[in-house]
């Protein structure tokens, strides 16, 4: 039930994209067409769900003070917290490069569709967001930080395909020549 809960609270009350504003230059920047706000949103969704999980174990077992006592009882006194950033943004790099690496491997249409905002999730600041918020909100497991993560991203993604349509729907209404039905859905 804990699980359901804050999948639910992640993606319509702490949402990214409208509670906290974070996220907002992929939402406003790649939502004209289907395939590549779903592109954007899958790869951000990797992203996030790998990299809030992986830094939740960081904080737990090596930033957090007393989190090196399972090295032994000289090691229980340390504090690497002040590591958090550094080692969330490393994460987070390392993740959107191996994205980016299976991107351009399998679907190079969608690697040049995404242009330079594939590389540029590594500083979204959704994505450093959702760890810095899951270490804030001292969730408790393993377990929760992966449902955490997935909940942060569907809600970004669901606001990715909003903008789509949103920008779609205008375009009707305004009959915009620049806007081809055929080619935006």
């Amino acid at each position: 039930m804990e699980h359901i809960e804050l999948f639910f609270k992640s993606i319509f009350i702490d949402n990214m994209v409208f509670a906290t504003f974070l996220g907002m230059c992929s939402y406003l920047a790649i939502s004209k067409k289907v395939s590549t706000s779903v592109g954007m949103g899958a790869a951000v969704i990797f992203v996030l769900t790998v990299t809030v999980p992986l830094n939740w174990l960081l904080d737990q077992y090596i930033l957090q003070e007393g989190a090196l006592s399972w090295l032994g009882e000289e090691y229980a006194t340390y504090d690497l917290s002040f590591l958090s950033f550094i080692m969330f943004i490393a994460t987070i790099a390392t993740m959107v490069q191996l994205v980016e690496i299976i991107v351009e491997k399998f679907s190079p249409s969608l690697y040049n569709s995404l242009g330079i905002f594939l590389p540029l999730i590594a500083v979204n600041c959704a994505i450093l967001g959702g760890s810095l918020f899951m270490q804030s909100r001292e969730i408790p497991s393993l377990g929760l930080a992966l449902t955490y993560g997935v909940g942060s991203e569907k809600s970004i993604q669901m606001h990715l395909n909003l903008a789509r349509l949103s920008r779609l729907l205008l375009a009707v209404l305004c009959q915009a020549p620049e806007f081809d039905l055929a080619t935006s859905c």
